[in-house]
């Protein structure tokens, strides 16, 4: 059979239902520039991804730390989680149940007007620190930062607070909007 152009405008199966299939194994089925596939009314399978699972949750009210003491925050209030993979409640942290990277975003706030001598905020995963903002006179202020993890289905993530201010001091928890300290992440498209 010689090569050709089909014109048409309908494809559909002989029966109104199905599947059509378009070339075959070891073919390239190429779409012109310029064109457009309009997807919006399809559902789409094996086409692009989505960016979950994926979490956000917040310190509902604020925790007390101690000295010298690295302290896992309790992130307890979940604005939401897709796949369900932050537990708020017991461990308070994350673990993906899918392969894949990961941006995870951590913030911490002291509104006591209390400086936090020497403080850090670190990510463990696994119970090992992977990442860590450091800091000294952290006075009414607060510390940010988002990294990119690789992480196996069964992976953890936990973040954590550490100072040496001599005495009890708190990272500040939610007093209405914005959320003051956060944890959260979601999965990137590869």
């Amino acid at each position: 059979m010689a090569d050709g152009t089909l014109k048409v405008g309908t494809i559909t199966t002989s029966s109104g239902s199905g599947t059509i299939t378009l070339g075959q194994s070891g073919e390239t089925i190429t779409i012109p520039s310029g064109a457009t596939i309009n997807l919006s009314n399809a559902t789409q399978t094996g086409v692009g991804g989505a960016n979950t699972p994926a979490f956000y949750a917040y310190l509902s009210s604020s925790q007390d730390i101690a000295d010298s003491t690295n302290t896992k925050i309790q992130f307890n209030t979940e604005l939401f989680d897709t796949d369900n993979t932050y537990d708020n409640s017991t461990n308070y942290r994350f673990t993906p149940g899918v392969a894949g990277k990961y941006v995870i975003t951590v913030q911490m706030l002291n509104t006591t007007g209390t400086d936090f001598d020497n403080f850090r905020v670190n990510l463990k995963k696994n119970g090992s620190e992977i990442v860590q903002g450091r800091g000294a006179n952290f006075n009414g202020d607060g510390i940010h930062y988002s990294t990119i993890v690789d992480s196996d289905a069964d992976d953890y993530f936990e973040a954590f607070f550490y100072h040496t201010r001599g005495s009890t001091v708190a990272v500040a928890g939610n007093t209405g909007d914005p959320q003051l300290s956060f944890f959260g992440a979601y999965k990137l498209i590869t």
